[in-house]
C-alpha cells in the first residue's frame, strides 16, 4: 500500500500511552485523525508496564475500530510503558498498513538499561535491535524527530508528519492520544482511590 501524503482524505490512526511505574497497567489510546485535523474515531487498551504485550495492544486497538479508511499508524514511540517493546514488523504485516514510529530526543540506545532492569533480558533485546535504527526528520517546523517508517520512503513520512504538525514536534494525532491516555489513567487512579 503507497502512502499517498497529498490526498485530501488522508487518516491515520495515532497511538499513545499514559502509565505510573506504581501500577501494573498501562493506558493505550488510539486517535483516528483526518488531515484536515478532524477527530474521527477513538480507541483504547490496556498493556503491562515493563511486559511483553505492546504489540497486542497496538492490534487490539487497529482492529477494535474496524474500519478500512486508516492510511497509516502513528505511533508515540516503539518502546513504550516501561520497556514494553513494539514488534513493527508485526504490526505493518498484520495491519497491511505504513508504521511510522517518532521518538523526540537523540538517544544512545537501550540495551544497557533492557540489560539491568530485567533478569531475563534477551528476548527484549532481540526484539529491540530487530527495530534498527532511527532516521533523524526535520519538520516544517523547524524541530527535528526520530523515526522509524516501515511501508513509506523518509520523504512520504516527513510530508505525513507535516501535515499533521501545527506546531512544535509531535503530530496532532498523537498529541491528542497522549492527552486521552494522560486522562484515562488520572481518572483511572481517582477510581481506585475512591474503592480503597
Amino acid at each position: 500500500m503507497t502512502l499517498h501524503v497529498n490526498k485530501r482524505g488522508v487518516r491515520v490512526l495515532g497511538i499513545a500511552e499514559s502509565f505510573t511505574k506504581k501500577e501494573p497497567l498501562s493506558r493505550l489510546a488510539g486517535v483516528v485523525m483526518r488531515k484536515d485535523l478532524r477527530i474521527d474515531g477513538f480507541g483504547l487498551a490496556e498493556i503491562s508496564v515493563g511486559g511483553d504485550d505492546a504489540t497486542e495492544g497496538v492490534l487490539d486497538i487497529f482492529r477494535g475500530l474496524e474500519r478500512r479508511d486508516i492510511n497509516a499508524l502513528l505511533l508515540n514511540g516503539s518502546v513504550i510503558s516501561w520497556f514494553n517493546i513494539v514488534d513493527l514488523d508485526r504490526v505493518r504485516e498484520e495491519t497491511d498498513l505504513p508504521v511510522i514510529s517518532l521518538t523526540y530526543e537523540e538517544s544512545e540506545g537501550l540495551e544497557g538499561y533492557i540489560r539491568e532492569y530485567f533478569t531475563h533480558p534477551q528476548q527484549k533485546i532481540e526484539l529491540y535491535r530487530s527495530l534498527g535504527p532511527r532516521e533523524p526528520l526535520r519538520l516544517k517546523t523547524g524541530f527535528e524527530v526520530y523515526a522509524r517508517f516501515l511501508g513509506a520512503t523518509a520523504e512520504e513520512t516527513k510530508g505525513l508528519l507535516n501535515s499533521f504538525t501545527l506546531e512544535g514536534k509531535v503530530p496532532e494525532p498523537l498529541r491528542v492520544a497522549r492527552l486521552l491516555a494522560r486522562s484515562i489513567l488520572r481518572a483511572d487512579a481517582g477510581l481506585m482511590a475512591e474503592k480503597r
